[in-house]
């Protein structure tokens, strides 16, 4: 069978990704063609400033070479511009005159730099810093002038002053803002990288707005709004990015300010995709690495043609270091209700973190000078995870362990040079590596940009306990990372602590209290942890074991809404009695996590049923179940268990769902997790088995 022809139109480090994703699942699908307007294969973008800096040559930022693109059959087309795309005959144009036909077309066109409208942006020496080219040209520059000026004090800005000290330039700054970073910092974060900064040489001039570039034909420096001025022989500008969309304007694909997609990536066009720099999405287009992969991962699977989550957007964060220093930042910093939970300053360690909550919920994070926690708040982050989750709890594992056995064996854990968790944990094993510089060394991971060491690190230190557990499971069976212990007072997972707890019955057995449970258990500690007691309580009570330690509770938090604002329809007289029904039955079930559920008595209800863990629809067949929805983030859509036609039904469908999590859930697991990781498919049939589903319903009426 001939393979479809997919034509990607951008050589960058997004497009491309999508092409190793689709290589990976289905490398015979697609015959593969690639065109990129610059003269070399795929690059990592975000080393430019170390080339700059003289860490780096080119070869060493290359993500893919000439030999990647033949070894895989891939046709790349470099040195080639689009300049038309007609989507009815399904070809695209060049400016030099190749015409290519396609049955797919992804457009991967990334972005520019953004250029303010400052007088005098077309002199000689005035540049911006985005490609090869531009590094190359700021090199030859600094062998015949001293003074520069970088207008725009974000990442990119400061990294563009960095290597020009580096060539040997003075660097001078200019940001319109009253600190540096601004986007990324607050106030005291900026202000120490500032001086760490100033201590390499730079120099910075903020709340300063640039006039114009003056000088005849060449630049010869800044005049600002206030009337001061700056001497300057080279000026770079760094002030932000530009998605490349005149391409797909001109071809009549819908835009805003960049290429507007679906959750699956699609265009207004059928047939065509976009991703990366130049993709909008829920009206956001993204400029850092990590969204634009998960995009590319997204859209590898829908055009392979495997089930595959929407891409719901990303939480933006940054882990980065600059000029030599560890930043971290991830969510937001700053906007209406956000409130400090936690803030501290180490300066004699130059450290600093900040975190950042709104309405209760951890929504943003600054780490400076040290970023080891970074991965475990940006899971926080990532969930909004309540603030209580920010307390250290004696005997928790290490969230940033957690967190690295979480992820699947192909996730890139360093983006620069392209590594997965399961490269790194192989060579940890198989070369007995104990330190992360050894896995730098080996790997190549965290060994440009540093950004990822702190989760190197944390797979270190997974990989040598999965060794002394005596497990190697993470490397062997890479989707599925080896369990957690509950605790550090047991070696015990979940599901093992679980079963080995159903079979203890407490009334046979005689045990008085805890400390015998947990000493026939082989517990580290004589009554256990403020982690793992709740966890015993509640696996006993669910499992028909009678508790002793009353003081100890399981959550128990059942809410139920339902409403009564729209006009109650035809086939839905009492939306609000089977709600109040539904309550009285859970309100006392202890659960692994709260349980939110609402009834819906019709479409245009303020209660949506698709984001409660359980949801109730009314509709002219009755009621539709929903189950595994969330309303905040992660945002999730619940899917449909089952169509009860009456109430009594669509109540023990309910309750039987809410059982079946009570029995098989880990503790403190929420429903949409468990749903996830049962698989929805085996949770349907497993509620639809009518047998089955009775028994359930009414274990939850006994056990109340």
């Amino acid at each position: 069978m001939s393979r479809r022809k997919l034509v990607i139109i951008g050589n960058g480090m997004a497009g491309v990704k999508c092409v190793e994703e689709i290589i990976a699942l289905e490398p015979d699908t697609y015959e593969i063609v690639i065109y990129g307007n610059e003269p070399r294969p795929n690059y990592n973008r975000i080393m430019l400033s170390k080339v700059l800096q003289g860490e780096h040559s080119l070869q060493d930022i290359i993500i893919n070479d000439w030999t990647w693109y033949a070894e895989h059959q891939i046709r790349l087309c470099a040195g080639e511009t689009v300049h038309r795309i007609d989507t009815r005959g399904k070809y695209i144009e060049t400016e030099s005159g190749l015409r290519e036909t396609y049955d797919v077309l992804i457009l991967a066109t990334g972005s520019s730099p953004f250029i303010p409208p400052i007088p005098g942006m077309d002199k000689e020496r005035v540049m911006s810093f985005r490609t090869i080219d531009d590094c190359t040209r700021m090199s030859d520059y600094s062998r015949e002038y001293r003074k520069a000026a970088v207008i725009g004090g974000g990442l990119l800005g400061l990294e563009a002053a960095r290597g020009l000290l580096h060539l040997g330039m003075e660097a001078v700054v200019v940001h319109n803002a009253p600190y540096i970073m601004n986007r990324q910092l607050d106030q005291k974060a900026a202000a120490m990288l500032q001086e760490e900064l100033e201590d390499q040489g730079m120099s910075f001039l903020l709340s300063k707005n640039t006039q114009k570039i003056t000088g005849r034909s060449q630049a010869q420096g800044l005049l600002f709004t206030d009337g001061s001025k700056l001497e300057a022989q080279v000026v770079i500008v760094a002030v932000g990015i530009r998605p490349n969309v005149d391409l797909a304007r001109r071809s009549g694909i819908a835009t805003n300010r960049a290429i507007m997609v679906d959750d699956y990536m699609r265009t207004s066009v059928p047939d065509i995709y976009a991703v990366g720099e130049c993709a909008e999405h829920r009206g956001i287009s993204y400029g850092l690495v990590a969204p634009l992969y998960e995009q590319g991962k997204v859209l590898a699977r829908t055009l392979c043609g495997q089930e595959t989550p929407e891409y719901k957007g990303s939480i933006p964060y940054s882990q980065l270091k600059v000029s030599g220093v560890d930043v971290f930042s991830a969510g937001e910093i700053s906007g209406e209700g956000m409130q400090t939970a936690i803030q501290h300053l180490d300066g004699i360690q130059g450290t600093y973190k900040k975190v950042l909550m709104q309405a209760g919920k951890v929504r943003g994070a600054i780490l400076f000078g040290d970023t080891t926690e970074g991965t475990a708040l940006l899971g926080l982050v990532q969930r909004g995870a309540d603030v209580a989750e920010l307390a250290p709890r004696e005997g928790a594992p290490d969230p940033a362990e957690m967190a690295a056995a979480a992820l699947s064996a192909q996730e890139t854990v360093c983006a620069c040079n392209n590594v997965t968790k399961a490269a790194i944990m192989k060579a940890i094993q198989e070369l007995g590596l104990e330190t992360a510089d050894q896995v730098k060394e080996q790997t190549k991971a965290s060994g440009s940009c540093g950004g990822c060491r702190p989760m190197v690190a944390a797979l270190l230190k997974h990989t040598h306990n999965l060794k002394n557990n005596g497990g190697t499971g993470v490397v062997a069976t890479p989707d599925k990372p080896a369990p957690m212990p509950v605790c550090s007072c047991t070696d015990l997972g979940h599901a093992e602590l679980r079963e080995i707890l159903a079979d203890i019955d407490v009334l046979e057995t005689g045990l008085p209290d805890i400390s015998l449970i947990l000493q026939k258990l082989g517990w580290g500690s004589e009554l256990g942890c403020s982690v793992c007691r709740p966890v015993i309580h509640y696996y006993l009570q669910v499992s028909g074991g009678t508790m002793i330690v009353r003081e100890i509770e399981a959550h128990s938090e059942v809410q139920v809404r339902w409403d009564d604002q729209i006009p109650i329809s035809s086939y839905a007289r009492d939306a609000g009695g089977l709600a109040a029904q539904l309550r009285a039955r859970w309100i006392d079930a202890a659960m692994p996590s709260p349980v939110n559920m609402g009834v819906a008595p019709g479409p245009g209800s303020l209660v949506s049923a698709l984001v409660q863990d359980i949801g109730l629809l009314a509709s002219p067949a009755g009621w539709e179940i929903y189950a595994g929805g969330h309303a905040e983030h992660p945002v999730k859509q619940g899917g449909l268990i089952g169509v009860a036609e009456t109430e009594i039904q669509a109540a023990a469908l309910a309750s039987a769902c809410l059982q079946w999590y009570r029995q098989t859930a880990w503790y403190d697991e929420p429903l949409w997790a468990w749903t996830e990781r049962l698989g929805f498919m085996t949770i349907r049939e497993t509620l639809l088995d009518d047998q089955l589903q009775k028994e359930l319903a009414a274990t939850l009426q006994a056990d109340i």
